[in-house]
């Protein structure tokens, strides 16, 4: 069976939308592919996010993930 494409959105996928799709990925990637992504960018990720994921879940989202607009993922089947 095909997997579902979520994705998470928020006004700059900076904070909330990206931690979403990194939980996503690592905890339920054998279910769904995960994305996030914005109607505006930041030029980085919110670094309290960055250090959050990576107390709480061992994630480094600096490694694997960026800002992104909506037109930058792929058609997905849940926003």
């Amino acid at each position: 069976m095909k997997k579902l494409k979520v994705a998470f959105v928020c006004v700059h996928n900076s904070c909330r939308s990206q931690m979403a799709e990194a939980l996503g990925k690592a905890l339920a990637g054998d279910v769904f592919e995960s994305y996030s992504a914005g109607t505006e960018v930041k030029p980085q990720i919110n670094q309290d996010a960055v250090r959050i994921m990576k107390e709480l879940y061992h994630i480094d989202m600096n490694e694997t993930q960026y800002s992104k607009l909506l037109k930058d993922i792929p058609e997905v089947d849940i926003v």
